[in-house]
């Protein structure tokens, strides 16, 4: 199928939790799958972990793939990663999707205590490791920067083996999608990766996008699918409400958080992302008020405009009109951020703007950006 003509394939992103498990999320899984959606997406940060909630509610669905969204590199080693992959592969009958990212540098060195230096090579490396595990041709070994299998001497005793897993995966080609932001990173997606999970990507960028994807395309691993078969699964706040101002105010303070929150002053790669969409003023403001303590102030800073680039907002009727931008565009799935109890409306809304009528991959795998 064609992603420019039927649009987009639709998911449903369940977010961070915060103090504990976000109500209505576990029927809102199960609706996903009963609305006939094509994926359920979870995150991690430094509270819940992204694989758990994926065995516990992917349990009560049949058809709706389940990727994490993101598995964060240094929450786990590769073959730890790609054990937890394969397992819930083998338990989801063949609907697991591993999608990683390398988080930020507040995270990795504050909660895990790893250092963030070279993002890119890290992440290359830790890509290689799963892969080997998951085509389980042979026993794994890896003579990195980052990641030694067997560990050699003097880190290690010297006694360790390579060893290939016990398990056999139920898929070897269990699909591997990189989260990315900036030139670089979504370039090396395209190389080495099944897919792309860009944040902050929107209509408007298409065409920057595009011209990344292609970089990487053209180094592409010949071992993996071709670039028509590419994803790029798109997270999408959608906020229903009476009205466009009203319903962005629901959006606002996310917005804020990654541009005030997310990372380090002058390391924030999201706030990176909101700059290139032509609002780094804007986010100035946001940025200071955020980090002087004034989250209020720092969510009214948001400009409708960004929050209106970014996200759905609006009665449905207003969430039909806006999602016609996402026809033709480079998302093959658009993972839906909205409260639980407006998922069905909302899908009804986007449905009605020629998004995801096709029902579970419709414009997921083989469908790909059209370059």
């Amino acid at each position: 199928m064609d992603g420019r003509q039927a649009g987009p394939a639709l998911g449903y992103h369940t977010g961070y939790w915060s103090a504990g498990p976000p109500p209505g999320v576990a029927e809102a899984v199960a609706g996903a799958d009963a609305l006939g959606l094509d994926s359920v997406w979870t995150a991690e940060a430094y509270g819940s972990d992204a694989f758990t909630p994926l065995a516990w509610w992917g349990a009560a669905t049949s058809r709706v793939r389940l990727g994490t969204a993101v598995a964060q590199l240094d929450a786990r080693t590769p073959t730890a990663t790609a054990m937890a992959a394969m397992t819930l592969d083998h338990l989801s009958g063949g609907r697991a999707v591993l999608g990683l990212g390398a988080s930020g540098v507040q995270v990795v060195e504050g909660w895990y205590g790893r250092p963030y230096a070279r993002p890119l090579a890290r992440t290359r490396e830790f890509v290689a490791v799963v892969r080997q595990v998951l085509r389980r041709e042979a026993p794994v070994q890896a003579a990195g920067d980052f990641y030694r299998l067997p560990l050699p001497e003097p880190e290690g005793s010297g006694l360790g083996r390579a060893l290939r897993p016990t398990l056999h995966p139920l898929r070897a080609d269990l699909p591997v999608l990189l989260a990315a932001q900036g030139p670089r990173n979504v370039a090396l997606a395209a190389e080495i990766a099944d897919g792309w999970l860009p944040l902050f990507v929107t209509p408007s960028s298409d065409a920057a996008v595009r011209e990344q994807l292609a970089d990487g395309f053209a180094r592409r691993d010949p071992r993996l699918p071709p670039p028509e078969a590419f994803e790029v699964v798109a997270t999408l706040p959608v906020a229903l409400g009476p009205d466009v101002e009203r319903a962005a105010d629901r959006v606002r303070p996310s917005v804020a958080l990654y541009a005030g929150g997310m990372g380090a002053p002058g390391a924030n790669h999201h706030r990176a992302a909101l700059d290139r969409l032509g609002y780094a003023d804007a986010l100035d403001e946001v940025e200071a008020r955020f980090r002087a303590g004034d989250r209020a102030g720092a969510a009214a800073a948001v400009p409708t405009e960004l929050v209106r680039e970014v996200a759905l907002v609006g009665t449905a009727a207003d969430l039909t009109e806006q999602a016609r931008r996402w026809r033709g565009s480079v998302a093959t799935t658009l993972a839906l951020q909205t409260d639980p109890g407006d998922l069905p409306d909302v899908v009804a809304a986007l449905r009605r703007a020629g998004l995801g009528a096709a029902g579970p991959g419709a414009a997921g795998p083989g469908a790909g950006p059209q370059m």
